[in-house]
């Protein structure tokens, strides 16, 4: 009893320092009003700039189609970078002597 006891106490330890880690990770948020409304993206314009927001099966709505043009929303958001590429070193330009 004492061993499965400490098995459970390990899994439920385990699950939530991995949804600490989860929750640890950086939000941010926009405020604006909804320009457009996409399957996969909502575009909302804050002062003069246009952001586009992603989106996907994951992303809470507060109900189907109740996202209009012109409603005023904030999204919470994060960023994941998606992928990583290593550019060449430049070659710093030589100085020439007087």
């Amino acid at each position: 009893m004492a061993k499965k006891l400490a098995v459970v106490a390990v899994l439920v330890t385990g699950m939530l320092l991995s949804t600490l880690a989860f929750a640890a990770t950086k939000t941010y948020q926009v405020t604006g009003k909804v320009v457009e409304v996409l399957p996969d993206a909502i575009i909302v314009m804050k002062g003069s700039e246009h952001w586009e927001i992603r989106r996907d099966a994951d992303t809470k709505m507060p109900g189907q189609d109740s996202i209009q043009v012109g409603d005023t929303v904030t999204i919470h958001y994060s960023m994941h970078a998606t992928a990583v590429e290593k550019k060449a070193a430049t070659k710093s330009p030589t100085k020439k002597s007087k």
